[in-house]
């Protein structure tokens, strides 16, 4: 008999591929996880996450799960925590071990995500992994705007990747709001789901929409045309911050503290 568990953890993901696990290369999140992880439980680990990030993306609040034939790993959290995180690399943390019920799925019974994406708008030496530096002045307000207008769209074929995988590009965005901090843009973005590459193809549009090169009627037109190519570019990967997922309450309801 085995414990399925969910992992609350984060991560910077500047020195890693992403998160999934890949034939080429085991620099990963969850090829590190796995691999640590089954090392000090003695048993092979499979972790399964809440969604995929790119290259470079970093993760504020990140779950994933596995299953263990240890069944009292958050008797002692503490001791737990502290075995997994001194066995990782100082830029992946684990803050909570949550047991829960085995059918319970840490993508599949997602009900809403949340990125920031994060750009500074004077040049600073220290912001290089975890900030998109844009030396041009911005409407904000032109991109609220287009912001606001995400919240009546359904389908995001015009700024996703193609996956033939997916029965449909249908998004439901519940929030896409601008916030200035002094010298910084923060994007926030929520979702019941994102497509691959979603969020920075939305910002690299939006910069285009602040630089008052692709106008409010432009950016409806772009997103009715359901067209990756008339969308503007990515942007880049180290801007991008997954940080919230949300459950319903009786997923982590087994969750003992």
């Amino acid at each position: 008999m085995k414990q399925r568990y969910f992992i609350r953890l984060s991560y910077a993901g500047t020195n890693y591929n992403g998160w999934q696990a890949q034939e080429n290369t085991p620099n990963t999140i969850q090829q590190v996880l796995q691999v640590m992880m089954s090392q000090l439980l003695q048993e092979k680990i499979e972790i399964l996450g809440c969604g995929r990030t790119d290259t470079g993306v970093h993760a504020e609040n990140y779950y994933a799960h596995f299953d263990s034939s240890i069944c009292d790993l958050h008797a002692d959290p503490k001791l737990w925590l502290y075995k997994f995180n001194k066995v990782l690399p100082n830029d992946i943390v684990i803050f909570e071990i949550i047991p829960v019920d085995e059918k319970a799925h840490a993508r599949f019974d997602a009900t809403k995500r949340t990125y920031e994406y994060r750009i500074h708008t004077k040049k600073d030496a220290f912001n290089n992994n975890t900030s998109c530096y844009v030396p041009t002045e911005l409407s904000i307000e032109a991109m609220q705007k287009a912001s606001d207008y995400l919240l009546t769209v359904s389908d995001f074929s015009s700024f996703a990747k193609l996956n033939a995988q997916l029965k449909n590009n249908n998004c439901v965005v519940s929030e896409a709001v601008w916030k200035v901090e002094g010298n910084k843009l923060i994007f926030t973005i929520s979702a019941n789901r994102f497509l691959r590459n979603m969020v920075r193809a939305i910002v690299g549009t939006l910069i285009e929409v602040g630089r008052n090169k692709i106008s409010l009627e432009e950016f409806k037109t772009i997103a009715e045309k359901h067209n990756r190519s008339d969308a503007g570019f990515s942007a880049v990967a180290q801007g991008l911050f997954l940080t919230n997922i949300v459950y319903p309450s009786n997923i982590l309801s087994k969750h003992e503290g």
